[in-house]
């Protein structure tokens, strides 16, 4: 019987140090994970500040008015290019085909909704 007992107090023992070295080691691999994630969003982080970078030097107003003059031949902008809404071009006026089609149908004028309908007509009780 002390020989079970034995056998038994020694499973109870090693039982909850495997259980210990378990979490041990699974807390010792996703640490591991964490430090591989950290170093992964810091290479993330550096990689947009290098887009960031490039997309401010592409963006730059020096760079972006060199390559209109060289491939827009357009006039460079002055302040004193200031004009009144009348010195403005007359819009050309856009046709539209639909609003034609239906003015040619008859049936560009509005017509009556159903709540001025019932505003115009009698009710029973007035009737009577």
């Amino acid at each position: 019987m002390i020989r079970y007992l034995n056998v038994l107090s020694v499973a109870a023992l090693v039982g909850p140090a495997i259980f210990a070295y378990s979490i041990k080691y699974e807390t010792m691999r996703y640490s591991a994970e964490i430090v591989k994630l950290q170093h992964s969003i810091e290479r993330e982080n550096d990689r947009m500040g290098m887009l960031r970078a490039e997309w401010a030097h592409l963006t730059r107003p020096g760079r972006i008015q060199a390559l209109a003059d060289r491939h827009l031949d357009m006039q460079s902008v002055n302040v004193d290019q200031i004009v009144t809404a009348a010195d403005l071009p007359e819009r050309a006026v856009r046709i539209d085909a639909i609003g034609r089609k239906l003015e040619l149908l008859g049936l560009a004028e509005p017509t009556a909704t159903p709540n001025e309908k019932r505003a115009g007509a009698t009710t029973p009780s007035s009737g009577r």
